[in-house]
């Protein structure tokens, strides 16, 4: 056995060179295919709410405001029976629509970051199925701790993607990289704790969802599972299905009696 710098290595794995491969630099459009199309389509839906109406400061208009009262955010102020009341598609175009320039502007970079990051790693649909499950549990964790509020923009499809990046890169050996992930995700919990005006069940929902999706993508991918493909799609569904049927329970269960 030969000492090199990694170990012990036999004579004839000790000759060999090990070849380096160098990035090329920041992904390109093609490697992220679902990332830009995401960005583009809450930037289309914003634009949307401000040529009906809505302001750069607080979004709006005829697009996601209908008398006073959101289209297509998570919940009806005032109601509270959007989810409830046969409109389960605000579960997803809750995710597209922002309250103000600064809002999309935030999560718009952290999900262009996290896109060119975790998308070219995992692959596109991979990725589209994590955003998808993050989502919708992050929905359900909105109606959950606040059944009340109405919710919109796509932080927790953002906080789903940053718990599922950090455990994907723990698995993969970047420890480095999961420990920035992880500090970012403990500094964006302080701030939702810190502003009443973030929902904490969307947050806190879309991690665990994003959680789950990475831990399953993790150990399928250790164990070399057959049939890996529609393990994780199936697993997926169920998911988002568990989160779909969850937040319906809740939004009936807390529809005011005068609209029940």
């Amino acid at each position: 056995m030969t000492t090199t710098p990694v170990g012990m290595r036999c004579p004839e794995c000790a000759n060999q060179r090990t070849k380096v491969r160098y990035s090329t630099g920041t992904p390109g459009r093609g490697d992220a295919p679902a990332t830009y199309a995401l960005i583009a389509l809450c930037v289309a839906a914003f634009l949307g709410e401000i040529a009906t109406g809505g302001t750069i400061s607080s979004g709006g208009g005829t697009l996601s405001l209908d008398g006073g009262l959101f289209s297509f955010g998570l919940n009806k102020t005032g109601q509270q029976i959007g989810v409830a009341a046969g409109e389960p598609y605000r579960l997803v175009t809750t995710a597209f629509l922002h309250a103000g320039i600064f809002h999309l502007g935030f999560n718009m970079v952290a999900l262009y970051f996290l896109g060119l990051l975790l998308e070219p790693a995992i692959g596109t649909w991979r990725f589209v199925g994590l955003y998808t499950v993050s989502v919708l549990c992050g929905s359900f964790g909105a109606l959950l701790l606040d059944p009340n509020a109405l919710t919109v923009g796509a932080s927790g499809g953002i906080f789903g993607l940053m718990s599922g990046a950090f455990l994907i890169a723990r698995h993969r050996g970047l420890d480095q990289l999961a420990s920035q992930i992880g500090f970012f995700v403990i500094l964006n919990i302080v701030f939702t704790l810190s502003n009443t005006h973030i929902s904490l069940g969307a947050h806190l929902g879309g991690l665990i969802g994003g959680a789950i999706a990475g831990f399953l993508l993790t150990r399928l991918e250790r164990h070399r599972v057959a049939n890996r493909n529609l393990i994780e799609a199936g697993a997926f569904v169920a998911i988002c299905v568990i989160a779909v049927v969850g937040s319906l329970v809740v939004a009936n269960s807390h529809v005011p009696p005068q609209f029940a």
